[in-house]
């Protein structure tokens, strides 16, 4: 039977590939499952320090499947995270530790883009086309939009896309901030696995401290933030992989970081 999620491995980045091309990669129940599955994976195994999500075929996802999900939604909400699994949209339960690179082309509608606001770094191919398309399906965005869009781009940029649900393009994404790059269509995925493979390269106890850190002044305050950074700081300069920072800094040799 073919899984709604491709996972393949590069080294220390996860690729989780959005598999239902013959639906534009829309997401039904076993695709959220699936999903959510293969970030607690990311999250559990110690050898994975970067995910990578991606679309399967010419599209990176054209939203829900409403057909298969809207009455689950009806009944009292839609309950699709597994036992040792994350929620992809990380709007509850526990909280991915890793960095997140996406990689877009085609349509990435409605979650795609929660994808994106969940995530860390977003790559797109220049052809791709957005939408939050929520108010128009008579419902609201319930993956994050509401919480990240206008932080990330700014109050007046998500209204703009949210409220009236029009498409927009990959050129308005990079403008207002929602991705960071925009290249040739069909590079998306290698531009975003060498980005993904970059961050991989540093020290991953230093990524997810830093992680930690920036998302802690985001959600509680800049006075959360700053009292956890003298602590973080410290566990890291008592690490095997600061040790070897510093060693490879004053021999001017590369570094290879083993998690410790």
């Amino acid at each position: 039977m073919t899984t709604r999620i491709t996972l393949e491995r590069h080294g220390h980045v996860l690729l989780i590939g959005l598999n239902r091309p013959e639906k534009r990669n829309a997401a039904d129940f076993t695709l959220l499952q699936e999903l959510a599955a293969a970030y607690g994976e990311l999250e559990h195994d110690s050898e994975l320090r970067v995910g990578l999500v991606h679309g399967v075929g010419d599209h990176f996802t054209a939203g829900l499947d409403l057909a298969d999900i809207g009455p689950r939604i009806a009944q009292g909400g839609l309950d699709f995270v597994p036992e040792g699994g994350i929620h992809p949209w990380q709007v509850e339960g526990k909280q991915l530790s890793k960095p997140v690179v996406i990689a877009v082309q085609g349509t990435c509608f409605t979650l795609g883009i929660e994808l994106i606001l969940a995530s860390d770094i977003a790559v797109a191919a220049e052809s791709t086309q957005f939408g939050q398309l929520e108010v128009s399906r008579g419902i609201l965005p319930f993956g994050g939009a509401t919480l990240r869009f206008p932080r990330a781009v700014g109050w007046g940029n998500s209204m703009r896309w949210m409220l009236t649900g029009e498409l927009f393009d990959a050129t308005e994404a990079h403008r207002i901030g929602l991705v960071q790059e925009v290249v040739a269509d069909g590079e998306q995925l290698t531009r975003a696995l060498e980005l993904a493979q970059k961050v991989a390269a540093q020290a991953p106890l230093a990524v997810q401290a830093l992680l930690t850190n920036a998302r802690s002044a985001i959600r509680e305050g800049e006075a959360a933030a700053e009292a956890g950074l003298q602590p973080a700081l410290r566990r890291l300069a008592q690490s095997e992989d600061a040790r070897r920072g510093i060693e490879s800094f004053l021999r001017k040799e590369p570094v290879t970081f083993v998690g410790r």
